[in-house]
């Protein structure tokens, strides 16, 4: 299944969930549902999924975790934020660059609607 697809179908369940719960509850909340829903559409979701960061020398095995985790490569950052920042932005980026992933979705479920919650993050990072 292409990246896209995956993320139009999170976008789907996003604004459903959005539309029957409104904006208002914990951002724990909206991962627990939202990662239950794709998992009824048949793809493998993952939740507070370690990510690993090496250091000079020293492995850190959870330095970071990401929220949900579909089919192995699209992350998914949830938020029930007033408004993203870019510290939310930097922190997608930063698990896509470690996870060596292209694309991750932020999502904000404090918005008056869904769609004005949504932002597609890319791993644009370039190390050399």
């Amino acid at each position: 299944m292409e990246i896209d697809e995956i993320s139009g179908m999170v976008v789907d369940e996003c604004i459903a969930i959005h539309r029957e719960l409104g904006p208002g509850l914990f951002e724990n909340v909206y991962e627990v549902i939202l990662a239950g829903q794709l998992e009824r559409r048949g793809l493998r979701v993952k939740r507070q999924v370690a990510v690993p960061i090496e250091f000079d020398g020293h492995a850190f095995v959870a330095a970071f975790r990401i929220d949900i985790l579909v089919a192995g490569r699209l992350i998914l950052e949830v938020k029930a934020v007033e408004r993203l920042n870019q510290t939310h932005v930097r922190q997608l980026v930063t698990y896509l660059r470690l996870m060596k992933q292209p694309v991750g979705l932020l999502l904000n479920f404090s918005r008056a609607t869904m769609k004005d919650g949504i932002r597609r993050v890319a791993n644009d990072y370039n190390s050399g």
